[in-house]
């Protein structure tokens, strides 16, 4: 555990608030409706801890840095947090961006809860500082290659730009479907244009095609090229890293956004807690909540919990991972060691592969779970 000494100054000494340090993809180029569903949960939670009484009698308090899916930015937020004396740092929704960010607090012996990011390796050697909510990439994506499986699908073509995050997903995907019958077939995004990936589609026989790109572009322009490909009637479109779960996808795709298999994470059932939540989050953000608002509700209640229970001493937060047991908006949070994750995880987040339905386009479908 890397414990450097804090600089002097770095505690709040006021007695007044707790500050947590919020970091979130609030400008382009992050998505930036994903990042304010992830602060319209923390904020959510934060009112219902002051209203509970705070932290031992002192209000908590949010202070939020944009990062706009930049991780030099993330880093030098931190650094910033750290100084002002935030007793933890939470959210953050691109994996790229969280790892930077996790680094740092990693260096500088600040907690940090990670409430979104999924990338499996997001520090490059085992920490005690920085815990995780959502699912490891190599378990939320095999979870989705069972679903394809399970489909009948068996050659599997990705359209992948450059990126780490998408590296890691289709070495995943691959890894996983080679010994049961499956094959990855790789669209390089670099190189092909949505046409281009049409012609692919049908060169190599492909029946569900992934989408391992940003969006809006090029994802709704390789959507729209296939969906009026004739040749491709009957091919899947997936997007398992979630980009259908917000409302921006479906205003830039209309009836075309429908029918396309996502990964979330939610339970089949919200327990009560979730259920009062999701109803003051609809509030909040005048739409559906997204999995990702009750991951940042779920962060600020496992924080409140720990600062509550151990104090607001940093090293005291670190050391409370592995005694955890919160009950959250989708289930009771307890962090483990996970072989191949170097953070401390939530192994059992649940996992569902939903589409929105043609039929009823303000339903998600549930068609498998992990």
């Amino acid at each position: 555990m890397n414990t450097p000494p804090s600089p002097p100054g770095t505690q709040r000494t006021d007695g007044l608030s707790v500050q947590i340090g919020a970091l979130v993809p609030l400008t382009r180029p992050g998505w930036a409706e994903a990042g304010q569903h992830v602060l319209a949960g923390l904020e959510l939670a934060v009112r219902d801890v002051n209203d509970a009484g705070g932290i031992g009698g002192r209000p908590l308090e949010l202070v939020v840095r944009d990062t706009a899916a930049d991780p030099e930015r993330a880093a030098a937020a931190v650094d910033d947090l750290a100084r002002l004396g935030v007793a933890a740092l939470a959210g953050e929704y691109h994996s790229i961006v969280a790892r930077a960010a996790a680094a740092r607090a990693d260096a500088l012996g600040l907690p940090f809860l990670c409430s979104s990011a999924v990338l499996d390796a997001l520090t490059e050697q085992p920490t005690e500082w920085v815990a995780r909510l959502s699912p490891p990439q190599s378990r939320g994506w095999q979870v989705y290659a069972d679903f394809l499986l399970g489909a009948g699908h068996r050659r599997i073509a990705v359209a992948a730009q450059s990126s780490a995050y998408w590296a890691s997903g289709t070495r995943i995907l691959r890894d996983y479907l080679a010994p049961r019958g499956g094959t990855v077939i790789e669209l390089d995004m670099r190189a092909l244009t949505p046409t281009a990936v049409c012609d692919e589609l049908v060169d190599h026989r492909a029946t569900a095609l992934l989408l391992l790109v940003g969006h809006p572009e090029p994802a709704v322009s390789i959507v729209k090229s296939v969906r009026r490909d004739p040749r491709l009637a009957e091919i899947m479109i997936g997007a398992p890293a979630g980009q259908p779960e917000f409302a921006e996808w479906a205003t830039s795709l209309g009836g075309d956004s429908a029918a396309i298999p996502f990964l979330r994470y939610l339970p089949d059932h919200l327990s009560p807690l979730g259920a009062r939540v999701e109803t003051a989050l609809r509030e909040r953000l005048a739409a559906a909540p997204s999995f990702v608002a009750f991951e940042g509700y779920d962060t600020i209640a496992v924080l409140a919990n720990v600062l509550r229970s151990h104090g607001t001493d940093r090293a005291s937060t670190a050391a409370s991972w592995p005694r955890v047991a919160v009950e959250g908006t989708r289930g009771k949070i307890r962090f483990s060691r996970v072989p191949g994750i170097s953070v401390w995880q939530w192994a059992s987040t649940p996992i569902q592969v939903v589409d929105q339905d043609p039929a009823e386009p303000d339903r998600f479908r549930i068609l498998h779970v992990g």
